[in-house]
């Protein structure tokens, strides 16, 4: 987990009480929250100079990837310095003088109601697509509609001064939010192979239009013994003969296993570019 005490301000997407603010105080306790309204204002902030990183979430357990990062994530310029597991609570928000009974409509981000939508069913609760978790709450709280509340932090909450109609509201349990780090790019913050550490590398690459190209591409981390841990493809600008991948791989590039295989990617690979080398988390490595 990332905790340089030197970074001041970190930019997330939403509004103060989203789930990517808590995120961000639980791993820069000391930074100050730079809510932005896109995932691509949070970015451009750190690009800019006017904060020092972003808290970006990429994944969840329950409901998949976060639309539109990964599409940003070429094209920020900035580099992956870490990654943090945020258990996801839900909780269901009322106005003060609201009761469960009242509630007939749940505002929330389509990623929370996705992660509810049993739950909600079961409750015969209906569910309203929204920008964001604490946006949703302030909603409420703005509309002063007791048939009304919203899916999102016990942060939220008090912020916005609404009361827990119910707690964990989610389907799983095991309802968790992937983060990535990302600062601007310097020599310096690779960190320097130790073979004691476990490490994570995120990359993109782009194929050459010939036969098998992808599966030569894959044969060189089989052979080399190299645990890739996620692979995702994209059309690239809008043409369907070729496609960019984003993959994740267990180890460093300085290893000479991960460096034999990269060797025989770029053999096969149209472009290559290196987009974080960091520390895997704690919570990846107890599961």
């Amino acid at each position: 987990m990332q905790t340089d005490s030197f970074l001041k301000k970190v930019t997330f997407q939403g509004v103060l009480g989203a789930y990517s603010h808590l995120a961000l105080k639980s791993v820069f306790p000391n930074a100050d929250a730079m809510a932005c309204v896109t995932f691509e204002d949070a970015m451009n902030m750190v690009v800019t100079g006017d904060a020092d990183a972003a808290m970006i979430p990429v994944e969840n357990s329950q409901w998949g990837r976060v639309a539109d990062v990964h599409h940003l994530l070429p094209e920020s310029d900035l580099y992956i310095t870490g990654e943090y597991f945020h258990r996801v609570r839900h909780k269901l928000l009322g106005l003060k003088d609201s009761d469960l009974s009242d509630i007939t409509h749940v505002y929330s981000h389509p990623q929370a109601l996705g992660q509810c939508r049993k739950t909600l069913q079961n409750m015969n609760l209906t569910p309203v697509a929204a920008d964001d978790t604490a946006g949703s709450a302030k909603f409420i709280k703005d509309t002063g509609n007791k048939h009304f509340a919203a899916i999102a932090s016990d942060l939220a909450a008090d912020l916005y001064g609404l009361k827990i109609l119910q707690d964990d509201l989610e389907d799983a349990s095991h309802n968790t939010t992937r983060f990535i780090i990302m600062r601007p790019y310097a020599d310096e913050i690779m960190p320097v192979y130790d073979d004691t550490q476990d490490y994570l590398t995120s990359f993109i690459f782009e194929t050459r239009n010939i036969p098998a190209a992808l599966y030569k591409v894959m044969g060189g981390f089989a052979t080399n013994a190299v645990n890739m841990i996620r692979l995702e493809s994209y059309i690239q600008n809008g043409k369907f003969i070729s496609s960019r991948f984003y993959a994740e791989i267990q180890g460093h590039p300085d290893n000479i296993s991960v460096k034999n295989a990269f060797d025989e990617l770029k053999f096969f690979a149209h472009s290559f570019k290196i987009l974080g080398v960091y520390p895997a988390n704690a919570m990846r490595l107890s599961e």
